[in-house]
């Protein structure tokens, strides 16, 4: 018991005797230490990289690519028909070793969905059974191929995949300001609770006295049996709380030392100032939640992603075309050497093409589908951008309010503290009851309880309003992700 106490008194904000004071920790350092070494963050961070390297490999697509290919070696033993002199066929056992490499430059063309390559390709077949070997080679050779009426990923990808990055930037800031947000409600639970403690004990202290006066009184005949008692159970009450405050605040403690990956021991908590004084209009706050959160880019995104899965259900169903045309030059030898000699022209034009005959209403379906999926998500963009809308201007109404009610409640507890002193004094002299002095006192702990709770709430309305708005309105900067 005599090791628990100490750590109790820690975590309540009582300091113990022979315990070594330590600085408070105020909630902007809790926020800055939280923001660079929980998990939360962490992983906050670690999906921010994810979508970096998400937005690196859709860039590539419209890059060139240089790859090489091929068969080294390809050896094979079977059983084949083979020719005859007399023009006859039949089994024999064929022994060959078939190669091959490739090298290929290709590019995409994201407008049109097709691609143009640059191509050379050596094959090597080398026969066991007579010692024959040959070479086709086809240095240069360039072509392309072109979709038509098809589906273009490309070009969607172009209008979708800018957003998704761009939104995946200000969801790393908006989670950053939400974990801040989250933060301050722990750190006012942890507050609540050693400042219920802190009450507790200064009312023991406070009753104690009281009970030693009480019992003075009373052996004088100036106290009645009833108040005596009632002094003893207001001290057993005041105990009890403190008891019921330490332990509290130690589970609290516990909670944003689990989020926030601070050392228990550490969480010596100071009350802080009022949250800033701001002022901001409901149509500033709206134009910068619409300037800077990724709500607004999201909206943008799924709009374009049902509009993209209404070509995709056009694109791949019904008619389907594909143009190729190839341009080369090549040779076959017996010797590598002689492959480049007398380079002869290849040329190839391919026009395939697919088109259902009786599909039962397939293709139908698929598209009815998906322009009804279309108008779905434009139904629901519509009403979450009015909901979106109508937060951020509530959110920005509420500070004025909220700072009046802290500036009350500020007020109220100044003023309960000083009557319950004035009542404490006065009833030392006998001129008040102690009913009186009783309520004073209940006056005075609720009235702090009461501004820890303003405090609080104006502290989350300003982070809250930070995280919808993606906007310091204190500094007037916007916030952005490093």
């Amino acid at each position: 018991m005599k090791r628990i106490l100490p750590f109790l008194l820690l975590l309540a904000g009582i300091p113990a005797a022979a315990q070594p004071s330590s600085a408070n920790l105020t909630l902007q350092e809790v926020i800055e230490r939280a923001l660079g070494q929980s998990a939360i963050a962490k992983q906050a961070q670690t999906t921010r990289e994810k979508s970096y390297w998400d937005w690196r490999n859709y860039q590539t697509n419209y890059k060139p690519q240089l790859g090489l290919r091929g068969t080294l070696p390809g050896i094979r033993k079977d059983m084949a028909f083979v020719e005859q002199a007399d023009g006859t066929t039949k089994f024999e056992a064929v022994r060959s070793n078939s190669s091959h490499v490739a090298m290929t430059l290709s590019q995409n063309i994201g407008p049109t969905g097709g691609q143009v390559y640059v191509a050379s390709e050596l094959k090597r077949v080398y026969h066991f059974n007579g010692d024959l070997k040959a070479y086709n080679n086809q240095p240069l050779s360039i072509g392309f191929t072109q979709p038509l009426g098809m589906f273009n990923n490309l070009r969607w990808a172009r209008q979708i995949e800018p957003l998704r990055y761009q939104e995946s930037q200000r969801i790393y800031v908006e989670e950053r300001e939400s974990i801040a947000q989250r933060i301050t409600e722990l750190y006012f639970d942890v507050l609540q609770q050693q400042v219920n403690a802190e009450v507790a004990s200064q009312n023991v202290q406070a009753n104690e006295e009281m009970l030693r006066i009480g019992k003075e009184r009373y052996h004088l005949g100036l106290l009645s049996q009833s108040d005596l008692l009632r002094l003893e159970l207001n001290l057993l009450n005041a105990r009890q709380a403190m008891a019921q405050g330490r332990l509290d605040a130690q589970n609290a403690a516990v909670s944003l030392q689990i989020y926030t990956g601070l050392r228990a021991e550490n969480l010596r908590l100071a009350v802080p100032a009022a949250a800033p004084r701001l002022v901001v209009p409901e149509e500033r706050a709206l134009e910068q939640a619409r300037q800077n959160r990724s709500t607004v880019l999201a909206f943008r995104r799924r709009l374009l992603q049902a509009e993209r899965d209404v070509a995709l259900a056009r694109g791949t169903t019904g008619f389907q075309a594909s143009l190729s045309a190839g341009l080369g030059y090549g040779n076959e030898a017996t010797n590598l050497w002689n492959t480049y000699n007398a380079l002869q022209n290849r040329q190839e034009v391919l026009l395939t093409f697919s088109m259902p005959l009786v599909d039962w209403g397939r293709q139908k379906s698929i598209v009815k589908s998906a322009e009804l999926t279309r108008r779905q998500v434009q139904a629901d963009v519509a009403q979450e951008e009015a909901s979106f809308d109508q937060s951020v201007q509530v959110q920005a109404a509420q500070l004025s309010t909220l700072s009046e009610q802290l500036d009350l409640a500020g007020r109220a507890d100044s003023l309960a503290q000083q009557r319950y002193n004035i009542a404490q004094a006065t009833y030392k002299v006998g001129r008040i009851s102690l009913t009186d002095l009783t309520i004073a006192s209940n006056e005075k702990d609720q009235a702090r309880r009461a501004y820890i709770l303003a405090l609080r709430a104006a502290w989350v309305a300003h982070y809250r309003l930070r995280a919808l708005t993606l906007y310091d309105f204190e500094r007037q900067l916007p916030l952005t992700a490093q």
